[in-house]
Formats: structure tokens, C-alpha cells, sequence
């Protein structure tokens, strides 16, 4: 479940990055998205790892995104354990993922509302850090616009960094995922660090 908000005018704000990650999925599996009104999102089926997922896109607004949610696994009889939610995460910097199982929603309202209409927060998350804009009164309007071009291209490129683990994510093996994801963004971290104190020595 990538959550965005449908609409040319949202496809590229901070807001839409879960969007982006189901569209990259997409691109990557030559899938294409229907929408299916009873779902309330576009979606595609996806076969991979000998398994049959689906790549949803909730066309509710990022509010609303429960409605699809479980709209979804009510029809499929998905288990909470069985649903990965991708969102955008203002609490990490852009460019920074983290894969993690159960939580709160920390002031995502899509996630609240999944959760409320779930009745569980027991389900998987692929948070995309996407920055913050330093005082909470500009939060919306933030979340609503287009990041810079060195911070979209970070975003991405952490995307591309999570797409090489789905094999991992897909078979369920979640805490392996994270493992490995965490462990490769803290060595690129203490790399540019070095780099940086080379440089300017």
C-alpha cells in the first residue's frame, strides 16, 4: 500500500512518496495499475518471490487512505501481518528509510486512519524520510509541496535502496530487511563523514 494523495497536481509533492514507490515497483515489474472502484485504488497484481501480492495506490486522499486499506484485505482476507505500508515520514531526514513492524502513527494521518479502520497497528512499514521543515505550523503546507531537486533525488534513490531488498520484505522476513537496510545506511553515513573530514583536511 503506497499512500499519496491522487491527482496531476499531488504527484510530485513530499506527500506522494509512498505513490512513488508503488509506481517504481511497478516500472520495475512492467505492471500496470486499474482502478477498481470497490477497492477505492488503483491496483496491480504483482508475482514475485512464488508469491501473489498487489500494488495498491489508494485514490481516497492520504486521510482517508483506511478506506482502501480495508476495502482490500477485507476482500482478500489479508492478515494485519500481510499488509506493508509505504508513507512518507517527516521525522527522518530525506533520503533515510526505515522498515519497522507495529508503532503509532506519528502524526500521519493516513497511518491513523489505517489503523483506525484496521482496528490494529500490527502491520509492516516502509517509511521514506522525507525531512522537516523545522517548525510544526508549516508541516502541511510542507508534506504539500514539491521537495528540491537534491532532496527528490535522495528520496528516490532510497527507494531504489528498498527495492533491492524486496525479495526479503516480500517473504515476510521483515527484521532481516531492516537489518540489512539500517546497516547499509549507517555505513553510507560514516562514509560521507570520512569523506567530508578528508576533505577538509
Amino acid at each position: 500500500m503506497g499512500l499519496g494523495n491522487p491527482g496531476p497536481e499531488h504527484l510530485l509533492t513530499r506527500h506522494n512518496a509512498g505513490f512513488w514507490f508503488a509506481d517504481m515497483l511497478a516500472e520495475r515489474y512492467s505492471l500496470t495499475f486499474h482502478h477498481e472502484s470497490k477497492f477505492y485504488a488503483e491496483i496491480a497484481r504483482l508475482n514475485a518471490e512464488g508469491m501473489d501480492c498487489y500494488v495498491c495506490k489508494p485514490m481516497t486522499f492520504m486521510n482517508n487512505s483506511g478506506q482502501a486499506v480495508q476495502a482490500i484485505a477485507a476482500f482478500y482476507k489479508l492478515k494485519p501481518e500481510e499488509i506493508l505500508v509505504v508513507h512518507d515520514d517527516i521525522d527522518l531526514a530525506a533520503g533515510v528509510v526505515r522498515v519497522k513492524t507495529g508503532g503509532g502513527h506519528g502524526g500521519n494521518n493516513g497511518l491513523r486512519d489505517i489503523i483506525e479502520k484496521l482496528g490494529t497497528n500490527d502491520f509492516s512499514r516502509i517509511r521514506l524520510g522525507i525531512g522537516h521543515p523545522g517548525d510544526s505550523s508549516q508541516v502541511v503546507n510542507y508534506v504539500l509541496c514539491k521537495p528540491s531537486a537534491e532532496d527528490q533525488e535522495k528520496i528516490l534513490d532510497a527507494v531504489s535502496e528498498v527495492m533491492m531488498l524486496l525479495p526479503q520484505i516480500i517473504n515476510g522476513e521483515i527484521q532481516k530487511a531492516m537489518t540489512e537496510l539500517h546497516t547499509k545506511q549507517k555505513q553510507a553515513t560514516e562514509n560521507k563523514i570520512q569523506d567530508d573530514e578528508n576533505n577538509n583536511n
